[in-house]
């Protein structure tokens, strides 16, 4: 037997690590957030990695996930063992094909990463509603809670599949689970051939439609047989529960690792129960240990197997001291009288020897990945001891129409004072994710510690606020939920101070660390009243490093992910600084040395020179700054505006209750107009001397935030000093005025209207109509001209040609990010 090895990865590599090595066709096509399974498998495929048979599995992608499903069906009856991955609308664009899959008793374990459907709203993010829609397909449900068991799931999974002969849906917490990296012990070649018998596979494919053996399949029933021969498959799902316990129980003897279709934890004799499933299970069972240890009589069960519902193996997990039990479900099916787990629990509770003490509630929790936290657990628990519970509730929102939600202490934290934590504030694809997860690997591979990354993206993800959750500690983390109280902030964008409280969960005596362009003894200055006010008062370190500079000497444009990662390690603590600076260049190596050694020796140069740049700032003991951070959106903005997407752009959405919101989910238009995300370093200058007025810069520009247009002279009283302003060339229209203007705090920087500018200085070749110049020293004129752009009319759209050139003149319908 190979020797198992510890690895960071994320929920998705792990999963498609164990599908990869034990399938011979893979189906896939991309849907947020299981797109990395195949992504990854297509990639291993491609370099002739090899399942544990020695064969390349085949990875197609297919044109929708419709034809994926009719993809996986027609090599399942070919005897092929076949695998997918999906989430969300993907799943149920499946589900036609499933029920055949199901019904024909096909062995087959496909991996979701459960995402919400969209309803009132899309939203990419992660709960329960899609494998709750499948449920009634026959597949069974299978429930992993992080990422060793998503690992270990898949395996289980196809193992029991192939025994059981019931298709397989195992599923995790899109995002909570597929992206969080955690270290796990990666299973052998040799521990996944143990779990797979060669007679299953044979038997699977003995299964197969062939000419050798011919027999039909779909074919068509009429009323007086469909019923009977429905029925016939009973035995089948009537067994499968027990199958899934033995699995489980021969990868205990196989690994240690023991799972059990139900898992109970909490104090042996608890009155007070929680049933749950997913990731929020490690939260609530770990929330559930630490109470029960101060003398609260709680515990929690977690399902494993969802589907077939084994009526006994969950009566025989609950305490027989129960008496109140809540169910949490991750869904919402308006209408109905409880979510699904919560209906089922009640009737499987129906078949006990009744107890008139015994009390159910039902609660819904977390749509769409928001937070479960061990407060909203203890709330849980608060709220079944009452002698009045609400029957049905939420929890971690403020329901102000219905009454459902519970009240929450956000105070109580169950955290280990040994876990170090910290939070980095980037900017999409400003590479700060990347070096996180390779800071995660780094401390979990050499700094002999455990490690967990979560990694909180915004829906419109380049070009948006990304938020890394690092933790580290000498033992296993169990912490699916966001950090607070974290050791260590790092800002990797100066602006979010204007809009944001960046230190709101930072610990007393914590480590901030600031990328700015200021040098050292101004930084202090520049911050607003209330981020001086929160590093006094927190006593925090103040670190700063003008990060964009140093990328820039070293060759690598705005990419400052290597610099702030080296600035984390040293000062963090976590490796030695020598050490921990030689792991970074290995991981550099093993990231970007297929994309040439330039880039390598680039990224070298990057991390040499990033603690020569690094510098404490002095704090003073009192507050000095002059200004406040200013309003999110003006008070001319509408009144939805203020009173809803301010606290949204403020990232404290989760506190508005449910009337502030539209509901059917239609919302007003041209609230992007007032986001203002000041996310460029550096923003297009016009310079009308040399403009050639083709206008090329606003047709490329993605979001209409560098505009053309043309007006009367007349237009222009009330203009601020210099406004940049010229005639405009035209034989059609004569005696105007013409100006090319950018929104520089809607500009994303991209700088695709300078590369596409064909206008030169001829005496200085180097300086273009238009040119990139540093936005924090022409931000204020450039929105005060902004301003007056926008108050200038637009022109007749009947006087403008319908070519590229003159389409730029006419108000953009499409505009900003």
């Amino acid at each position: 037997m190979s020797k198992r090895r510890s690895i960071a990865v994320d929920g998705n590599h792990a999963v498609a690590s164990v599908a990869h090595r034990t399938n011979e066709v893979i189906a896939i096509y991309p849907i947020t957030p299981s797109t990395p399974m195949g992504e990854l498998a297509d990639e291993w495929s491609a370099h002739g990695r090899r399942n544990i048979w020695g064969s390349i599995p085949e990875v197609t992608e297919m044109q929708s996930e419709a034809g994926v499903a009719g993809a996986v069906h027609g090599a399942l009856q070919a005897g092929a063992l076949t695998t997918t991955f999906t989430a969300s609308q993907g799943l149920l664009l499946m589900v036609p094909d499933l029920y055949k899959i199901a019904g024909e008793l096909n062995a087959f374990c496909m991996h979701v990463a459960a995402r919400t459907v969209a309803t009132h709203a899309l939203s990419i993010f992660g709960d329960h509603s899609d494998v709750m829609a499948a449920r009634q397909t026959g597949c069974a449900l299978l429930a992993s809670a992080s990422v060793q068991e998503a690992h270990d799931f898949a395996c289980i999974g196809q193992a029991a599949t192939l025994r059981a002969r019931v298709p397989v849906i195992h599923f995790f917490d899109g995002f909570r689970t597929s992206h969080e990296i955690d270290r796990i012990e990666e299973l052998t070649d040799d521990d996944l051939r143990a779990m797979l018998p060669d007679e299953l596979v044979r038997a699977h494919r003995q299964r197969a439609l062939t000419p050798d053996r011919p027999v039909v399949r779909g074919t068509a029933h009429n009323p007086d047989t469909y019923f009977q021969a429905r029925e016939a498959v009973n035995p089948f799902y009537e067994a499968a529960p027990a199958v899934f316990a033995a699995e489980m129980e021969r990868f205990a003897a196989l690994t240690g690792r023991r799972y059990r279709l139900f898992d109970y934890s909490g104090h042996p004799a608890a009155e007070r129960v929680i049933v749950l499933m997913g990731s929020a299970g490690v939260t609530a069972a770990e929330t559930a240990r630490f109470l029960a240890e101060r003398g609260e009589r709680v515990g929690v069960l977690q399902v494993r197997l969802y589907r077939p519902f084994a009526v006994d193996a969950f009566l025989g997990a609950l305490p027989h001291s129960v008496r109140a039990i809540a169910v949490l479900d991750r869904t919402k099916e308006p209408g109905a009288p409880a979510e699904p787990l919560a209906l089922d629990v009640i009737a499987a509770l129906e078949s006990r020897d009744g107890d008139a003490r015994l009390r159910v509630i039902a609660g819904r929790y977390g749509l769409a990945s928001k937070e479960f936290t061990p407060a909203m657990v203890r709330a849980v628990f608060e709220e079944l001891a009452r002698a009045r519970p609400k029957r049905r509730f939420t929890v971690g929102i403020h329901d102000d129409v219905s009454g459902t939600s519970l009240a929450v202490d956000e105070r109580f934290s169950i955290e280990s004072p040994e876990v170090v934590r910290a939070l980095f504030y980037g900017l999409g694809s400003d590479g700060t994710v990347g070096a996180n997860k390779n800071s995660i690997k780094i401390i979990v591979e050499h700094a002999g510690l455990w490690g967990q990354g979560y990694f909180v993206y915004d829906s419109k993800k380049a070009g948006a606020m990304t938020v890394s959750h690092l933790r580290f500690g000498p033992r296993p983390i169990r912490a699916p939920y966001l950090v607070r109280d974290a050791h260590f902030v790092a800002c990797h964008h100066a602006a979010f101070l204007e809009r944001i409280d960046i230190l709101e969960h930072a610990a007393e005596g914590a480590v901030f660390l600031l990328n700015t362009p200021l040098e050292p003894a101004r930084v202090w200055g520049s911050l607003p009243a209330e981020v001086q006010e929160a590093i006094i008062g927190k006593k925090l370190r103040l670190w700063a490093i003008d990060a964009l500079s140093v990328a820039r000497e070293a060759g690598l444009g705005r990419r400052i992910n290597t610099v702030m990662q080296t600035c984390f390690f040293a000062l963090s603590g976590v490796l030695p600084r020598e050490q921990a600076i030689a792991r970074i260049k290995e991981s550099i190596r093993a990231t970007y040395a297929r994309k040439g050694e330039e880039l390598v020796r680039r990224n070298f140069a990057a991390v040499d020179a990033a603690l020569d740049h690094l510098h404490e700032v002095a704090v003073p003991d009192r507050v000095t700054a002059t200004r406040a951070r200013p309003p999110l959106v003006p008070q001319e903005a509408p009144e939805f505006v203020r009173r809803v997407t301010a606290v949204m752009l403020a990232q404290q959405g989760d506190r508005l209750p449910v009337s502030a919101f539209p509901v059917d989910g239609t919302w007003i238009s041209g609230t992007a107009r007032w986001e203002k995300r000041n996310i460029a370093a550096e923003i297009p200058i016009w310079d009308p001397e040399i403009c050639i007025q083709c206008n090329r810069c606003a047709f490329v520009c993605p979001h209409a935030a560098i505009r053309a247009k043309v007006y009367s002279p007349g237009d222009l009283s009330g203009a601020p000093a210099h406004f940049p302003s010229t005639e405009f060339r035209s034989k059609e229209l004569v005696g105007l005025r013409y100006t090319i203007q950018v929104a520089p705090e809607d500009c994303t920087g991209c700088s695709a209207c300078v590369a596409v500018c064909p206008a030169r200085d001829k005496a200085n070749p180097r300086h273009k109509a238009i040119d990139m110049l540093p936005q924090a020293q022409h931000r204020e004129r450039e929105r005060e001209r902004y301003e007056f752009f926008l108050r200038i009319p637009a022109f007749d759209r009947t006087r403008v040609k319908r070519d590229a050139k003159h389409s730029q003149l006419l108000e953009p319908l499409f505009e900003y990010s």
